[in-house]
């Protein structure tokens, strides 16, 4: 009665194979899509002639109707050896070459068939001819046009991001990486969405055991729809108990390509205007595309100054709410007396006040996030000065918690990427309450708490602390926190497991 409650068994998620029965003809696909009003026929006899009747089926909006006009009614109304054969040798005509088409398919089966419409295709029906169908490549482009990057902006390099057209963003990618040994596979995830995936990766550089894994957890998936990152993110992962992510995205080709040429393996879906790269480590999310770009000293000042900007996010409310209510005595005797005083008024514990401050914080951020761009920014800048002015000329916190919170949440906007910037901000709370409970011994176990978790996760076989911990001599733990001369990067990553180290000579 009082024992560990079982959690309920999901009922079955049944595979229909195939998912459409019965024959294929031209009144089963009407009755397919019978409550489809974008589903279209145009019925026409070839030359005049009633005994060679054919039946063109098209979805409006997923077909181009120029492309269906040219390349399929016009050869079929100009071509005059129609003239002169029955209904199968128009068929043959037509498939062999009679068709403007580059891609003419013959279909037997309804799944396909349907499936090719649903994609974009024309279905030519020919009366008389039982059991297979024509199937033209008639599919529309409209998409949203290649723009610059919104949320990595460039400063020195190329201007193009990735869009929802998954053919466009693999051309981007191959203007970039011309060499023959770049590959695409591809496969089709979600039974309703049907949404197609493309793996890429280097050949001869890429592990081939990581390009596997990646392929097979890929097909173990098994959901209904991909219509978010997430689905297909956790699902390849692998991991659900950590916040941190496993998985590097970007929206920019040329940072999908250094990512590919180092050795790592992309994904690509159709639909999401972004590129992921796998393996994920930990170095990978707090270096930006600029990086490359700028002066190698440059960036390895700004590269280490994100490596503090860390530590400070982390640990600064921990830091403070630990020496304040527990370690007074380390705090210079000045600053001490100022924090007293500011505190004489202020009726809450030093904890509380930091606990309400990073909620405010993070509702701030929030808001400014859903609102919309032109009004989010004033509503975040204006809100941080009201509620933090009205909040300490109120007594309700005292000015260095103040000044704590708000340093500590602009470091975390220092880093690139914003789901490991997420974590973070989820660990700040974290380490706060174990400051609160044990000071700075509660600190430093929560920081030893972190670093144990870190060291566990693993993306695909590669530890999350590479090259942290996984350094080799070629690659020494400072190459993690500093960027030096490219010249010098002669090899890749040993954490990465490439067939080829050697990137240039």
């Amino acid at each position: 009665m009082f024992g560990k409650k079982r959690r309920p068994i999901p009922p079955p998620h049944p595979r229909r194979r195939p998912r459409l029965e019965g024959p294929l003809t031209l009144e089963r696909v009407k009755e397919q899509f019978s409550d489809c009003v974008d589903f279209g026929t145009r019925e026409l006899s070839l030359w005049d002639r009633p005994e060679l009747k054919v039946t063109l089926c098209y979805v409006v909006g997923m077909a181009r109707n120029e492309r269906l006009n040219d390349y399929i009614l016009r050869p079929m109304a100009t071509d005059p050896t129609l003239r002169e054969v029955d209904i199968r040798g128009a068929y043959r005509r037509l498939r062999d070459g009679g068709i403007y088409n580059m891609m003419v398919l013959e279909r037997r089966d309804l799944d396909s068939a349907v499936a090719d419409l649903i994609n974009g295709s024309g279905i030519l029906f020919f009366h008389g001819v039982e059991g297979v169908v024509l199937s033209c490549m008639t599919v529309t482009e409209e998409k949203r046009a290649v723009s610059a990057p919104e949320n990595e902006p460039s400063a020195k390099g190329a201007r193009d991001s990735f869009v929802e057209s998954l053919r466009t963003n693999t051309s981007l990618v191959r203007r970039r990486l011309r060499a023959p040994e770049l590959h695409i596979r591809e496969q089709i995830v979600g039974r309703q969405t049907l949404t197609p995936v493309d793996v890429i990766w280097l050949d001869g550089i890429a592990d081939p055991e990581t390009v596997a894994k990646v392929e097979a957890q890929l097909a173990d998936i098994d959901i209904d729809g991909v219509l978010s990152t997430g689905n297909v993110e956790e699902y390849l992962t692998g991991q659900t108990r950590t916040i941190f992510p496993l998985l590097a995205y970007t929206e920019r080709p040329d940072r999908f390509a250094d990512g590919l040429v180092e050795g790592r393996v992309g994904l690509i879906i159709d639909g999401i205007p972004l590129g992921y790269l796998l393996p994920g480590t930990i170095s990978q999310f707090l270096r930006a595309s600029q990086d490359k770009s700028d002066n190698w000293i440059a960036a390895s000042t700004i590269l280490a100054l994100r490596y503090l900007c860390l530590l400070i996010t982390l640990f600064l409310p921990a830091f403070y709410v630990a020496v304040v209510t527990y370690q007074p005595g380390i705090i210079p005797t000045r600053l001490a007396l100022s924090i007293i005083a500011a505190k004489q008024e202020v009726p809450f514990s030093t904890i509380v006040e930091v606990l309400a401050m990073l909620v405010a914080f993070e509702i701030l951020q929030e808001a400014g996030l859903r609102l919309p761009a032109a009004i989010g920014q004033t509503v975040s800048i204006l809100g941080g000065l009201v509620v933090g002015t009205a909040a300490v000329e109120a007594k309700i916190v005292s000015p260095a918690v103040l000044i704590a919170v708000a340093v500590a949440g602009i470091a975390g906007y220092t880093m690139p990427s914003q789901d490991f910037s997420a974590a973070l901000r989820l660990w700040r709370f974290l380490l706060v309450l174990a400051g609160g409970i044990a000071g700075l011994l509660g600190v430093v176990l929560g920081a030893a708490a972190l670093i144990v978790h870190l060291a566990k996760l693993e993306s695909f076989g590669v530890p999350y602390l590479s090259p942290l911990a996984a350094a080799d001599g070629a690659h020494p733990v400072l190459s993690a926190v500093t960027r030096g001369p490219l010249p010098r990067h002669k090899l890749r990553q040993s954490a990465l497991r490439t067939p080829n180290r050697r990137n240039q000579g």
